[in-house]
């Protein structure tokens, strides 16, 4: 108010200086009329005196507000004492400070924030979680019904079919020395008096199995049987049986579409053709998961060609003789033969020893379990027995000199062939007590278990 009312009366001086300026330059050009002087100095004396009397005003008007703005000023030093008083009260009657009412009253609303977004967050969660199962089942029942897996028809036997029973005298042999040699170079047992015009060869491992069967199907079509003719049969059908799994494992890849696998990893997945687990065969088990893993993965929207190779290279580690997890060994081999981490992480993921962080170990995970669980898959006795077998040879090649240990009869007997240049008669008896002792301590089993060290020398000499 103050700046206002002296720029208003700044206003008046100037204006009567201007007047003063324009009489004197009107006077000295002669411009102003006779008497036009005195009405002008008039004119001026009427408005400095209005002028005045706006000044007088002004200033009354000024106090006025001084006046208000000191009981304003009063008024507000009484609204903070009563404001200090009530919050003092307060203060007392709560046992708190006005910075601490503060923070709680703060914590209060922030709690009841956090209580309400919990409560959306928990109904948005449990209807997506709704939704991701309804889905979830619809994917995995789109995949089952679209791959169909052939059922387990896993045995421990095969059959030989013989051209007549006069066969049976020649795998026999002088004093049975043809079949002893026979059981000896192929680790299984061979029983020709349960049925007419046939053998039946029975071993635990299908490899062992595959290749006495076929060592003798070609025996009995060459009819030529004894220990040398023996000893070629087996070589020439252990190689057939590993051409037999190499072929196997390429036409794997090539149904799955698979071009590009590094030839390192081959021989691993030879190696899955003859093996099982719990029954089921890991080879046509590795193809189930795979076709089953590219389903789900196209019905979500993810690569097919890449989840179907992480669920199908899952179990290359059971083609290991490593001690370990087959997760790890499996892992490890694939990183090695330069796989993409993805699968390599997949791979080392898919029994929860490393936590599954990608997609694509997530569905490798869910393939195994739908192969796996399905009924008729797998059969838990024939593993068990498996193990128990696999077990008797381990801890029989695990002593000095041993060189072949095989499980004969259904594991009621151990078959041990020891190197003669290391081991004489003498230990060839202790050891067979020490395998004997190890198995009382290390297994529990039905009956008793017979060990039979057989120690052989040969002298071999070529004429020419």
């Amino acid at each position: 108010m103050n700046e206002a009312l002296v720029a208003a009366l700044c206003a008046a001086g100037l204006l009567v200086a201007v007047l003063a300026v324009l009489l004197v330059v009107f006077a000295r050009r002669g411009l102003a009329r006779p008497g036009g002087i005195d009405s002008q100095m008039e004119e001026l004396v009427r408005r400095a005196g209005q002028l005045d009397s706006r000044e007088s005003r002004l200033d009354e008007r000024e106090d006025r507000l001084e006046q208000f703005g000191r009981q304003l000023g009063q008024r507000e030093a009484e609204v903070e004492q009563a404001d200090a008083r009530l919050v003092a009260e307060l203060s007392r009657i709560s046992g708190m400070s006005a910075q601490q009412a503060q923070a709680e009253l703060l914590a209060e609303v922030e709690r009841r924030a956090r209580l309400q977004a919990a409560a959306i967050a928990r109904d948005i969660e449990a209807e997506t979680r709704r939704q991701a199962e309804q889905h979830a089942r619809l994917v995995v029942a789109e995949a089952i019904q679209r791959v169909a897996g052939e059922q387990t028809s896993e045995s421990v036997v095969a059959t030989v079919q013989l051209p007549s029973d006069e066969m049976k005298g020649r795998i026999i042999g002088r004093e049975g020395r043809n079949i002893r040699a026979f059981e000896q170079l192929t680790g299984v047992n061979v029983m020709v008096d349960d049925s007419p015009e046939s053998v039946v060869i029975s071993c635990f491992d299908p490899v062992r199995r595959e290749t006495a069967r076929l060592a003798m199907a070609d025996l009995v079509e060459d009819g030529r049987i004894y220990p040398a003719r023996i000893e070629e049969a087996v070589e020439r059908a252990g190689r057939r049986v590993a051409e037999e799994s190499v072929r196997a494992a390429e036409d794997a890849l090539m149904e799955l579409g698979i071009t590009d696998l590094d030839p390192g990893l081959l021989p691993a997945l030879a190696g899955l053709h003859y093996r099982t687990s719990y029954g089921q065969n890991v080879l046509a088990h590795s193809k189930e998961c795979a076709h089953l893993a590219a389903v789900m993965a196209a019905e979500l929207g993810l690569d097919p060609a890449t989840c179907a190779r992480a669920a199908f290279l899952h179990d290359i580690g059971k083609s290991s003789h490593d001690t370990g997890s087959h997760a790890a060994i499996g892992a490890e081999l694939a990183r090695k033969h330069g796989e993409h981490p993805d699968i390599v992480h997949a791979i080392a993921a898919h029994h929860n020893e490393v936590e599954p962080a990608t997609a694509e170990a997530l569905l490798t995970q869910a393939a195994d379990a739908m192969s796996g669980g399905r009924p008729g898959a797998r059969r838990e006795s024939l593993e068990a027995y498996i193990k128990r077998l696999t077990r008797l040879e381990e801890i029989a090649l695990a002593h000095r000199g041993v060189d072949k240990a095989f499980s004969m009869q259904a594991g009621r007997e151990v078959r041990v062939m020891v190197l003669p240049g290391q081991v004489d008669d003498a230990e060839a008896a202790a050891i067979a007590r020490e395998i004997a002792a190890s198995i009382e301590s290390e297994l529990t089993y039905p009956g008793n278990i017979k060990v039979t060290v057989v120690r052989e020398s040969r002298a071999t000499a070529t004429a020419h």
